[in-house]
C-alpha cells in the first residue's frame, strides 16, 4: 500500500481500447481470464447477484486496514481467476499490491506467468504475505517491498529493488492511494491535504520518473484513477482532485511516451469493496449501504477488475494508450 501517518489513512484507488481482443476481454470475464474461446457453452452469471449486496455489517478498522479482517472478505480472484501464459516473462511492479485492485492485478499477472513485486505499508504485511504465497504457488517470483510512498527516497529505492529482484521491469501499475472522508473542507488539515497529494500525485511522479530508464519499447504503465475523477463526492474533496489529476497524467504521458513505444492507460473503478472504505475512506453509515446506489445494486469486487489490468498489460492491447476504462456498476463515467 502507500502511506504512513499518525492520523487515519487508507488507499486505492477507457473509454476505448485497441483491437478486438481488448473488446473481448471487456465483454466477457470467462474469455478474458482463459485467454481462449470456450470449448463449450459458458455458464451465465447474473451480475446483480454474483456478489454480496448491502446492507453490510457496520465495521471500522484503524488505517490502513486489512482485507483479511473485512466482513464479507473481498474477492481478489484467489479462487476464481484463471490465467494463461499471455504475460510470460514479464516483470511487474504494483503499488498497493497487498489488497484491493492491486492484489487482484498481482494474482492475475502471476497466473499469466509474470513475476511480480508489490509495495505496501509494513502494517499490511499480513495481507501482503497472502499475496506473495499466491504468486509463488504459480511458480513465479514474488517480492514484497514495504515502505511509505510519501518519501521520495523510498520511491526511488522501490524501483531499484524491484528491478534488481525481478531482473528488470516492463509493467508498472500505479495503484496505491490515500482516501479519507471529510464532511467539510474545514475538516481537512494542511497535513491531511499534503498526505493525500504526496501519496496520490507525488508518488506516481517519483516512481514513474525512476522507472522510465528501465522501461523498453513494449512496456506498459497502468494507473488506478476513479469515478471520482468525473463525478466527485462532496466528502472526498482532496481525494477526488487527485483522481482527476491521475486521469490527466494518463492521457498526457500516453502521448509523451508513445514515441518510445511505452503505453500508458488507466482504470476508473466505482465503489469497490476494499479496506480503503473501512479504514477512513467512508463513514460507517456509508459502508453499511456501500454500492447500493449503483445500477447493479452492490459494490464491485477487486476480482471483477483484474482482467482490465491484465489486458492493458498484454501485448495484444498494443493500440490502447492514453485510455481510461471505467468499471463502476453502471454509474459514473467514463
Amino acid at each position: 500500500m502507500s502511506t504512513q501517518e499518525r492520523g487515519s489513512f487508507s488507499r486505492r484507488h477507457v473509454v476505448g481500447a485497441g483491437g478486438a481482443s481488448f473488446a473481448a476481454a471487456a465483454a466477457g470475464p470467462a474469455f478474458a481470464q482463459n485467454d481462449r474461446p470456450p470449448t463449450g457453452p459458458a455458464e451465465l452469471t447474473d451480475p446483480k447477484t454474483r456478489y454480496p449486496k448491502p446492507p453490510f455489517k457496520r465495521q471500522e478498522q484503524p488505517w490502513p486496514g486489512l482485507a483479511n479482517r473485512m466482513d464479507p472478505r473481498p474477492d481478489h480472484g484467489e479462487e476464481t481467476y484463471r490465467g494463461s501464459g499471455r504475460l510470460s516473462g514479464r516483470k511487474a511492479l504494483i503499488t498497493g499490491g497487498d489488497s484491493g485492485m492491486g492484489r487482484a492485478a498481482a494474482i492475475a499477472f502471476a497466473r499469466k506467468d509474470a513475476d511480480v513485486a508489490i509495495d505496501h505499508l509494513p502494517a499490511e504485511q499480513p495481507d501482503a504475505a497472502e499475496v506473495l504465497d499466491l504468486i509463488r504457488k504459480e511458480g513465479r517470483i514474488g517480492l514484497s517491498i514495504p515502505g511509505d510512498l510519501r518519501d521520495e527516497d523510498f520511491c526511488n529505492r522501490l524501483v531499484a529493488e524491484a528491478v534488481r529482484g525481478l531482473g528488470g521491469l516492463d509493467i508498472l501499475v500505479m495503484n496505491a492511494g490515500r482516501q479519507q472522508t471529510r464532511a467539510s473542507i474545514l475538516d481537512v488539515s494542511s497535513e491531511d491535504f499534503d498526505a493525500t497529494m504526496k501519496t496520490n500525485i507525488y508518488a506516481p511522479f517519483w516512481i514513474i520518473r525512476a522507472a522510465l530508464p528501465h522501461l523498453k519499447p513494449g512496456s506498459t504503465i497502468v494507473a488506478t484513477t476513479s469515478e471520482q475523477a468525473y463525478d466527485p463526492s462532496p466528502d472526498l474533496y482532496d481525494y477526488a482532485q487527485t483522481k482527476a489529476a491521475t486521469m490527466n497524467y494518463v492521457k498526457s504521458l500516453g502521448k509523451q511516451l508513445a514515441s518510445k513505444g511505452i503505453r500508458v492507460n488507466g482504470v476508473a473503478p466505482g465503489p469497490i469493496w476494499t479496506p480503503l472504505q473501512i479504514s477512513g475512506g467512508a463513514t460507517p453509515e456509508k459502508v453499511e449501504k456501500f454500492g447500493g446506489q449503483t445500477s447493479l445494486g452492490r459494490p464491485g469486487q477487486p476480482a471483477e477488475l483484474a482482467s482490465i489490468y491484465a489486458q492493458f498489460a498484454a501485448a495484444d492491447a498494443s493500440y490502447a494508450t492514453g485510455q481510461v476504462y471505467g468499471s463502476s456498476g453502471g454509474t459514473g463515467q467514463p
